[in-house]
């Protein structure tokens, strides 16, 4: 159980691969199913993009492109670890709609979409402790969203992992049951994580878009852990 003062370490190893982001805590959220004026601005995005976006895009899009190098660098094949924003360009132009889960997880969803960085939301009251984006030895717990029996975790990859030693979110492709965001969750860590081939002034604008969205929605009050260039 977290007591709130939450901290966030970044190895020099996980530095070193050029993993950039904005990582952050939100306080007082006050999540629901829906919101229609959302719903509404979600559609209105989504049809944008099905408008614009093609395999080519997804195949040469320089920031999907950095997920891809990550991965290469810690030894991962990209064709069975896809980054989070690739994965739902492909679910969208699939199902031509973004998945809905609740609100919180539909907004930074929606902001990934729409940004191509790796968005996530991790329910603080289940983080055990501080976590840590370190580079895997092999004996983490690993359970995935929407999976019955742990994961064998390899070493020398990157992840973030709290003080259990149970993964969070692995690389940028998947997060876990322990802290899926539910319509009770008041309060988050957030991860807004870019490669080599994104600004830091980039990673900025889509850090003040999610925060826009989520207060206008759900409220709350944020404070930035770190930012990693």
């Amino acid at each position: 159980m977290n007591n709130g003062n939450t901290k966030f370490v970044v190895s020099d190893a996980v530095r070193g691969l050029g993993l950039r982001g904005i990582y952050l805590v939100f306080n007082g959220l006050k999540n629901t199913d829906n919101h229609p004026e959302f719903e509404h601005y979600k559609q209105e995005i989504v049809r944008t993009i099905l408008e614009q976006v093609t395999e080519d895009f997804i195949d040469n899009n320089p920031i999907l492109q950095g997920f891809r190098d990550l991965h290469t660098k810690v030894k991962k094949s990209n064709r069975k670890n896809v980054a989070s924003p690739e994965n739902l360009f492909r679910i969208v132009m699939r199902n031509r709609v973004l998945p809905h889960v609740n609100l919180l997880v539909d907004i930074y969803n929606l902001v990934s979409l729409k940004t191509q960085l790796a968005l996530g939301a991790h329910n603080l009251a289940k983080v055990d402790g501080n976590i840590n984006l370190r580079l895997t030895n092999g004996d983490e717990r690993f359970l995935p969203l929407g999976a019955v029996e742990p994961k064998l975790v390899g070493s020398g990859e990157y992840a973030y992992i709290d003080d259990s030693n149970e993964v969070i979110c692995y690389l940028e492709v998947r997060q876990v049951e322990k802290t899926k965001v539910t319509l009770d969750t008041t309060d988050c860590f957030y991860i807004i994580q870019g490669n080599e081939n994104t600004t830091p002034e980039y990673i900025k604008k889509v850090y003040d878009e999610l925060i826009d969205l989520t207060k206008k929605y759900c409220g709350g009050e944020e404070e930035i852990l770190a930012q990693v260039w």
